[in-house]
């Protein structure tokens, strides 16, 4: 037995040598020596926080449609160039509508104290055309029949919008990683209920409603309205987004602003006090219709003898405004141009052709990606209603089957980062369950890394799911959520600082990794059916 356990323990030796190791849940073949090159590259010589520089420092946000979303485009262009991919071009999709940038913002209390005010503009509203003066009133509507109770009462005001704002105490750190017991829950498959959880009609109305308050408030002549940060931590945190559409003709005529929420609800409590209350303000806002197209950063590392078998990797490049988008998502956007950095300079050969995709309009509705999707690999029908006609093709399931084209047969899988600064821990796999025991094999070499964990579940709310609604297996990865609720998404704090640099290192070793992984392999990965068409509600 003594000499058994010899022989066992110097086959082991030998084996753990072998640079080709087999996972035992399936026979899929992982090149561990190119992995072990993947990491030192990516640890030893990142060039992430460079990039991070380059894109959140010296340009900063990146609204579409903006001049920094273009200028974005051709930095990005130009940098995969330098690193060596192929055919690295700006892919136009469109029309968006308006380019919109805030040029000045100022704001203060003049009655009855005098204070400076924190707040920003909101994207695609106009600016206050000088220096203005008002009084406050404070009004919340939360439908139309609420119109009623401001007709006649509003003009020359500032409008105080919104339901009072609600603070609370931080109680918990607003950091936090994945424990155990999170992913084992992650891992977790949620049973779907019957009716599916959303619907395009639903969004179409909120939209319609918000068309109608901006008219009203231009009917009524307000001078302008400001409204309070969401969530509840608050402490100079200002979550901001749009006021208006940018869709041509469809602009809102009255300035908006966010305001953080300690300042706006001083100003509600002294108004609820019946005290008067006067504001001056100071906006500056610029539109942009030169070009009403948007535009995607694409570059290649071409393949070997499956050059025509594509592996796609992307990330969305667009950002919010009152800050420079660092967690959202300028980390995605320099996460994937580092792993495509790592593997070029490695010379990687690989056999099917790497393709990064850096999409615009994702907040807009992942238009960016979905215009490319759209183009290369296939769509649902066009729908009749004219707020439909720009949904992409996973929001309107009613319209009918997916038309696919030639290309969608020849990608293997697409690989999306979007969810901040933290750490990989896993993939969502998008209840793709031929993958599972492929991605645990590929994940094997980085449970030192504390990528542990696969879970059957969709993930929403970004551009992999352009790619899924056509039928090519696409997949988000698990993050930690470091401050991304609490503190960046879509706040005036997304900003360089916040971002993890061993956090963005680890991430880009792991996405080159499993890209070189998908592009090597002697098989394209599974796919799943494609989704099929919703009956469409009564009314439409």
């Amino acid at each position: 037995m003594k000499r058994f356990a010899r022989f066992v323990c110097v086959c082991l030796s030998v084996f753990s040598s072998i640079p080709v190791a087999f996972s035992q849940a399936t026979s899929e073949r992982i090149d561990l020596e190119t992995i072990t090159r993947i990491r030192y590259e990516g640890f030893h010589n990142s060039k992430v926080m460079e990039l991070a520089s380059g894109l959140m420092d010296s340009i900063g946000e990146r609204l579409t449609g903006s001049p920094n979303m273009k200028k974005a485009n051709d930095w990005t262009r130009d940098k995969l160039m330098e690193m060596g991919l192929s055919n690295a071009h700006l892919e136009a999709w469109g029309p968006f509508g308006r380019g919109w940038a805030n040029q000045y913002v100022n704001a203060r209390m003049t009655s009855p104290d005098i204070v400076p005010l924190i707040v920003y503009a909101k994207a695609w509203t106009p600016g206050t055309n000088g220096v203005v003066t008002g009084k406050c009133i404070r009004a919340n509507i939360e439908d139309k029949k609420d119109f009623d109770k401001y007709h006649g009462k509003l003009a020359g005001m500032i409008v105080i919008f919104g339901p009072d704002a609600e603070l609370k105490l931080i109680t918990e750190p607003p950091y936090k990683r994945l424990t155990d017991d999170d992913l084992s829950k992650i891992g977790e498959y949620q049973i779907p209920g019957e009716r599916p959880p959303f619907r395009m009609a639903e969004v179409l109305r909120r939209r319609q409603f918000i068309k109608d308050l901006n008219q009203f408030f231009a009917d009524e002549k307000v001078l302008a309205v400001v409204d309070h940060s969401r969530g509840t931590s608050g402490g100079g945190t200002v979550f901001v987004q749009s006021g208006g559409s940018y869709k041509p003709g469809e602009t809102s005529t009255v300035p908006q602003l966010t305001m953080g929420s300690e300042h706006w609800s001083r100003i509600a409590r002294l108004l609820d006090q019946k005290n008067d209350v006067t504001l001056e303000l100071n906006v500056v806002n610029a539109f942009y219709d030169d070009d009403l197209m948007q535009y995607d950063t694409i570059a290649e590392i071409p393949g070997g003898d499956r050059k025509d078998e594509v592996v796609m990797l992307g990330a969305h490049l667009d950002s919010w405004h009152a800050a420079t988008g660092a967690t959202d998502n300028g980390a995605g956007s320099i996460v994937m141009m580092e792993a495509v950095r790592i593997l070029k300079e490695l010379d990687i050969r690989p056999k099917r052709t790497i393709r990064i995709g850096l999409w615009s309009g994702e907040e807009e509705g992942l238009l960016g990606s979905q215009g490319y999707v759209e183009h290369h690999f296939g769509s649902r029908p066009r729908m009749e209603d004219p707020n439909m006609k720009d949904v992409p093709t996973l929001l309107r399931r009613e319209a009918g089957p997916v038309t696919v084209k030639p290309e969608q047969a020849k990608v293997s899988a697409y690989f999306n980062v979007d969810n901040g600064t933290g750490k990989i821990r896993g993939v969502y796999l998008q209840e793709n369950e031929a993958v599972a025991p492929i991605f645990d094999a590929w994940m094997r070499p980085f449970k030192d890394l504390g990528m542990t964990t696969l879970t059957m579940r969709n993930t929403g709310g970004t551009d992999h799911l352009s790619f899924d609604a056509v039928g090519i297996p696409g997949f988000q990865f698990i993050q930690d959520p470091i401050e991304y609720e609490t503190r960046t998404h879509h706040s005036n704090m997304d900003v360089y600082d916040r971002l993890q640099p061993d956090d963005l290192k680890q991430m880009a070793v792991i996405v080159a990794s499993f890209v070189y992984d998908a592009a090597m392999r002697d098989q394209m990965l599974p796919r799943k059916p494609i989704e099929k068409p919703l009956p469409k509600e009564s009314g439409q």
